[in-house]
């Protein structure tokens, strides 16, 4: 069974930063046995964050693009109408982070793949897992 997955901005960020790392091997390993879902909202907000200086400066430019491109291919879109926010409760601590736990709900997610605590300190919500990179790696590779 192919699992449906979501990653969230700071997982994208550590994957994009590093080839090789914890996140990055945790997305390719996504991208070979999962279906990873993507918003309009979340895609958004790592073109942003990608652009940031103090990311950028880590990244070129082309990098970032390579990355981006490379990200929507291998994604599935999770159209906006189907992402409803009053939905998620309970909610996270930051709610730029409720849009995550949407698209799970949106997604039929089995799994949230995080670096940010604000939310992972919810594992489990709503009986859908959300974990590192590096739990991903070791729970979700079998």
């Amino acid at each position: 069974m192919i699992e449906r997955v979501v990653f969230d901005t700071s997982s994208l960020i550590g994957a994009a930063l590093r080839i090789g790392s914890t996140p990055w091997t945790a997305l390719n390993l996504a991208f070979e046995r999962c279906h990873v879902f993507v918003s309009s909202q979340t895609i958004s907000e790592l073109e942003n964050v990608l652009e940031r200086p103090r990311i950028a400066r880590f990244v070129p430019e082309v990098g970032r693009k390579e990355f981006l491109a490379w990200y929507r291919k291998n994604s599935r879109l999770v159209e906006a109408p189907e992402l409803r926010a009053v939905d998620v409760e309970p909610w996270c601590r930051d709610p730029k982070d409720d849009k995550f736990l949407a698209m799970c709900l949106a997604a039929h997610a089995v799994v949230l793949v995080s670096s940010d605590h604000d939310l992972l300190v919810l594992h489990p919500w709503r009986g859908i897992p959300i974990v590192t990179p590096a739990q991903f790696l070791t729970e979700f590779s079998v």
